[in-house]
């Protein structure tokens, strides 16, 4: 069984290369299931989830070897649970945390049992087995993402909500249907300067190679029954198998992609969305 860890590689690694660093070891306080990792560059920060800790670790950005974290935020008053993703604004110092039928905004400062400074929750927002979240910081929104996919499932769907919202909150719009093609939502990438949603859309869990797994883009102004405006399907093309992780690299106009299936990374030119 592989060790906890973080690994950082050079940008243009490929195949079985070596990490540039590791951070591992007992005062990491990482655990064996990470699902997201986030970095700040404007503070220069990593964040992460721990969700058997029911926790987030924060890290310095170049954190190296058995270095522990900077600040954690963990305790009852965050009403964290178990934390599968996350996501950091940067511009107005805020950290977002979906949590199952609820949506936690805290200080990005915040540490130790730091009570959130906003929770969207209730019977009107819609939150059932909200898994991941981002926020877009230019047009004031948090995306959700519902990750209610099976076969004898509700599907999921992408949530649109102001950035502000607080309390039981109607979403302002709501992305589900067969011709969205969303099942599940695994996690979700945003490019604020021309409103793109990146998701990804894994298929059946169960699954080691399922059908319909494919990233999709969305629009901010999207609202129903709507197509990605550009898919990128799971095939023998494409080489994905499983995605589950997205994250977009503007200046270098790609999309790097975490394959479960295949444990890898892959990374794609995509310069249509930049």
């Amino acid at each position: 069984m592989a060790h906890p860890q973080i690994a950082a590689f050079a940008r243009l690694a490929k195949g079985g290369a070596t990490p540039n660093r590791l951070v591992a070891g007992q005062d990491t306080k990482l655990s064996r299931t990470m699902h997201d990792i986030r970095y700040d560059a404007a503070n220069d920060e990593f964040l992460v989830t721990n969700p058997f800790a029911q926790a987030i670790l924060i890290f310095a950005g170049g954190a190296d070897g058995n270095q522990p974290p900077a600040r954690i935020i963990q305790g009852p008053s965050t009403r964290i649970g178990d934390p599968d993703r996350l996501d950091v604004d940067p511009a107005h110092d805020e950290i977002i945390i979906p949590n199952e039928t609820a949506i936690l905004v805290f200080s990005r400062k915040a540490s130790g049992n730091a009570a959130p400074l906003r929770v969207i929750e209730g019977p009107d927002t819609m939150l059932r087995r909200a898994t991941s979240a981002a926020v877009d910081p230019v047009h004031n929104l948090i995306i959700v993402g519902l990750n209610q996919g099976g076969r004898r499932g509700t599907p999921g769907a992408l949530l649109i909500f102001n950035r502000t919202d607080n309390g039981n909150v109607k979403p302002r719009a709501v992305i589900r249907g067969p011709k969205s093609g969303i099942t599940r939502i695994n996690q979700i990438a945003l490019y604020p300067e021309k409103g793109w949603i990146v998701a990804t859309q894994p298929g059946e869990g169960a699954d080691m190679e399922p059908e319909g797994a494919f990233i999709g883009v969305w629009s901010i102004n999207d609202n129903g029954d709507v197509p990605p405006r550009w898919k990128i399907n799971a095939n023998a093309k494409s080489a994905m198998k499983k995605p589950r992780g997205v994250v977009l690299d503007p200046k270098n106009k790609e999309m790097i992609v975490a394959d479960m299936r295949l444990n890898s990374i892959i990374t794609y030119y995509f310069p249509e969305i930049f």
